[in-house]
């Protein structure tokens, strides 16, 4: 079960993962990049984020992947853009799992489809991208449904802040 969820600290599909967390008391983290750059201007302390020595984006992306077990990249569109496209394409050269939960597959009942992933392959830090709230105005509010709407299914909470750390 997860005992972390790591983000970059974006406005949007990160920002939401991270503030899910914090208010669930799960351990969170990540790195951002150098500045704690962010489209919103600085990323708050509050966020557990170590700085890459990069103010570039791609760096803080690689090295979310590299310390996860695997991503999950929330989207409104199925086509990928951007650093969320790049997301994609470094989790698949890492070998590692990658899941992309797309709110336009309506029939596809997402919170089962994260806890599955989750489960299937022994997840416990899992890193969460996705667009940014420029690019998706509405993907904060959904991956925020998502996580909570999981983890209230499988009868269990992640593991809290303190236990794992």
């Amino acid at each position: 079960m997860i005992r972390m969820i790591i983000s970059g600290g974006q406005t949007g599909a990160d920002r939401a993962a991270l503030d899910w967390s914090i208010s669930r008391n799960v351990s969170h983290g990540g790195w951002c990049p150098r500045g704690r750059v962010a489209e919103d201007g600085t990323i708050r302390a509050g966020y557990k984020l170590r700085e890459t020595p990069s103010s570039e984006s791609d760096q803080r992306t690689g090295w979310n992947i590299r310390d996860s077990d695997a991503t999950v990249i929330f989207s409104l569109a199925q086509e990928l853009s951007g650093g969320t496209r790049l997301t994609a394409a470094l989790a698949r050269q890492s070998g590692k799992p990658l899941l992309h939960l797309c709110r336009a597959e309506r029939q596809l009942d997402h919170p089962t489809v994260l806890l599955r992933f989750i489960q299937s392959n022994d997840i416990a830090v899992l890193n969460v991208a996705g667009p940014r709230a420029s690019e998706e105005p509405q993907v904060y509010q959904w991956v925020w449904k998502v996580l909570e709407s999981a983890f209230a299914r499988c009868g269990a909470e992640p593991t809290k802040a303190g236990k794992a750390d």
